[in-house]
C-alpha cells in the first residue's frame, strides 16, 4: 500500500469512529425507547457511511417498494448492506453465524435481522414463519437469495426455500415480491473490468479485514440499482417459479448494470 492510500485508510477511519461510537448505543436505546425512529437511523447511518467510504450509488429503474415487501436481491459484498440500508428503513435476512461476527453481528443486531440456520432443513419452515410475521407487520426485508457471495461478475442460483413466506396466508396486508439487482461498475471513475470486480466482492474463503483495508484505502466505488416490479404471488405461481422470474431478472439487469448509466443519486 503506498502513502496515499494509508493517509486515505486512516482519514475513512478517523470519520467513522464517531458513527460508531455514537450511533451504535444511541440505536440499541431507540430499540428500547422509541422503536419507531429505531426503524430510521439506520438509514442515516449507512448514508454516512457510503459517504465516507466514497460508494457511490446508481439508480437504473425504479425505486424501493412502500410497505410490506420481500425484496429477492443478488449479493456481492458486505457493501450491499449498507447500499441498500441507505436507500429506506428495511430488514434483512442473514444466516445464522453473521450473529457471532464481531462488530458486523452487532451491527446485524442493531438494525432487527432475522437469522436463519441454513443448516439445518427442519429450520426451514421456522424461518419461513418468522418471515411471515413480519411481512404480516409490515416491514420491508431484503433476502440475498443466492444465499451467498458472488465474485461480482455473475448471478448464481437463487434458491426458494424462503420466497415462500411472501405468499403466507397470515398476511392482513398485501405483501409485495420485488426483484432487485446490484452490480459494481465503477472504481476511482474507471470501468471496473471483468478481472478487477471480485476485488469490490467479497466471497469464498477471502478474510475480511484484508479486505476492508483494501476497501478503505482504495477509491470511490459505483454501484448500480436496479429495482424490478413486484412479481405477483398467486395460487397459480409457485415459490419456484417466482423465484426463477427473480433470478432472470437479476441477471439481465445485472448485465445492463455494466453499460454506463448517469442516473445517480
Amino acid at each position: 500500500m503506498n502513502a496515499h492510500g494509508t493517509a486515505r485508510l486512516w482519514l475513512k477511519l478517523a470519520a467513522l469512529a464517531p458513527a460508531f461510537l455514537i450511533g451504535l448505543p444511541v440505536q440499541a436505546l431507540l430499540l428500547r425507547m422509541r422503536p419507531a425512529l429505531a426503524r430510521r437511523l439506520p438509514v442515516l447511518f449507512h448514508r454516512y457511511l457510503c459517504l465516507v467510504l466514497g460508494v457511490r450509488r446508481r439508480t437504473l429503474v425504479g425505486t424501493p417498494p412502500q410497505g410490506a415487501a420481500l425484496i429477492l436481491s443478488n449479493h456481492v459484498s458486505w457493501l450491499d448492506i449498507v447500499v441498500l440500508g441507505s436507500l429506506a428503513p428495511v430488514s434483512f435476512i442473514a444466516k445464522a453465524d453473521v450473529a457471532g461476527w464481531p462488530v458486523f453481528g452487532t451491527l446485524a443486531r442493531l438494525q432487527g435481522t432475522l437469522f436463519v440456520d441454513r443448516t439445518r432443513r427442519t429450520a426451514t419452515g421456522t424461518a419461513r414463519d418468522g418471515i411471515a410475521d413480519r411481512l404480516a407487520a409490515g416491514e420491508r426485508m431484503i433476502l440475498f437469495a443466492e444465499g451467498t457471495t458472488s465474485d461480482g461478475n455473475r448471478v448464481l442460483p437463487y434458491r426458494s426455500a424462503l420466497v415462500g413466506a411472501a405468499l403466507a396466508e397470515r398476511h392482513d396486508l398485501p405483501v409485495a415480491l420485488v426483484p432487485l439487482a446490484l452490480c459494481y461498475t465503477h472504481r476511482d471513475g474507471l470501468p471496473l473490468t471483468r478481472r478487477e470486480r471480485p476485488d469490490i466482492a467479497w466471497y469464498g474463503a477471502m478474510e475480511l479485514l484484508p479486505h476492508l483495508k483494501a476497501l478503505l484505502a482504495g477509491g470511490p466505488v459505483d454501484v448500480a440499482i436496479t429495482w424490478g416490479q413486484p412479481l405477483q404471488p398467486s395460487d397459480a405461481a409457485d415459490r419456484k417459479h417466482l423465484t426463477r422470474q427473480a433470478e432472470s431478472f437479476a441477471r439481465q439487469a445485472v448485465a445492463a448494470g455494466f453499460r454506463p448509466s448517469s442516473n445517480t443519486i
